[in-house]
């Protein structure tokens, strides 16, 4: 039995994504009280799990809530799995051989993106419409995978000591990157998604423009500008209290610079993350004002087969307002599986 088309598919309802991100949390603490007073080790991998990929699973329920078109849900759920380990592993190896300077954060800023964005292109092949808001959506799936993968590596490397295992180390770290995960790889990849998509004019097919390539060089630098940003602060905070870098002692550094250090990198996080949502929010603004002016500069045209019959341009289908009959109307029409 298949389901009106403008009928909600009650996969799609709006809600789970927050409950799950609610009832994820709930079962994280549970895991990590009854690991504490266990002291059963072999919970330990259910917490890397739970912590890794619960925000980034998040984003996809929030993405499936949304998104409209050709895509499902399970192939929504393909990109993330997929795409986030095929992203580490590709990231992995191009990064292998990277020299380890000054503008390494900014190598590994075009790689990480370039991987994403590759497997962004053939996620998106055949999706149907091809707006920018689609692509962000999709984009944000790509990346949330990518962060889920790479989470969990580091989650697992901050557990393992020579020690033992490390459980405060583990949680500190599931926990900054969980927070910062949705404005890290999900908003770069949603930026490179969004203009990508965007440049397709007719919503069906993926074009060349060169505002993809500076879409991609801007979150790339965005990228290494973030991944970065420790040390850039830490060196600020040297240069503002005066202090010398041979106060320095390996890794630690004196109280009065720590201090700074952590203000001015929490800051420098803070605007590296207004200047990307400013860019998405422009990109997804600007492409819907064209497509709106595109509809209202289409003419009337007259069909000469029959005396005094007017019939309007049809509106392009990849938008919400579009109300001709014959052409699909993407933004109300639910995924396959809904039929």
């Amino acid at each position: 039995m298949s389901l009106p088309l403008d009928a909600v598919h009650p996969h799609h309802r709006h809600g789970w994504w927050w409950k799950t991100l609610l009832a994820g949390f709930l079962l994280w603490v549970v895991t990590i009280v009854v690991t504490v007073v266990t002291q059963n080790t072999n919970l330990v991998p259910t917490i890397i799990l739970l912590g890794s990929f619960l925000v980034p699973f998040t984003v996809v329920l929030l993405v499936i809530e949304r998104v409209t078109g050709t895509i499902s849900t399970m192939q929504l759920v393909t990109a993330f799995f997929v795409g986030g380990i095929l992203g580490v592993l590709g990231a992995s190896l191009l990064e292998a051989n990277l020299r380890q300077d000054a503008l390494l954060y900014v190598a590994v800023g075009f790689v990480e993106e370039f991987v994403k964005g590759v497997l962004l292109v053939v996620v998106a092949w055949r999706v149907r419409p091809k707006t920018a808001r689609q692509g962000a959506l999709l984009g944000a799936t790509v990346g949330a995978g990518f962060a889920a993968f790479e989470s969990a590596g580091y989650a697992f490397n901050a557990a393992i000591t020579a020690r033992g295992i490390d459980l405060v180390s583990l949680l500190q770290t599931e926990v900054v990157r969980a927070i910062l995960s949705p404005v890290g790889h999900v908003l770069w990849t949603a930026i490179l998604g969004a203009v990508l998509f965007g440049a397709a004019r007719g919503g069906v097919r993926l074009r060349w423009s060169w505002g993809v390539l500076v879409a991609y060089v801007g979150v790339s630098l965005l990228h290494g500008l973030w991944d970065s940003n420790s040390t850039i602060a830490t060196l600020l905070a040297f240069v503002f209290t005066g202090t010398p870098l041979s106060a320095a002692r390996g890794q630690y550094v004196p109280a009065e610079v720590a201090g700074l250090s952590t203000t001015l990198y929490v800051a420098g996080l803070a605007v590296v993350t207004a200047v990307g949502v400013a860019v998405l929010v422009s990109v997804l603004v600007r492409h819907r004002r064209q497509d709106r002016a595109l509809v209202a500069a289409l003419p009337d045209r007259t069909d000469a087969s029959v005396p005094g019959r007017i019939d309007a341009v049809a509106a392009p289908p990849w938008l919400s307002g579009a109300s001709d009959a014959s052409a699909p109307d993407w933004e109300r029409t639910p995924p396959p599986h809904a039929h």
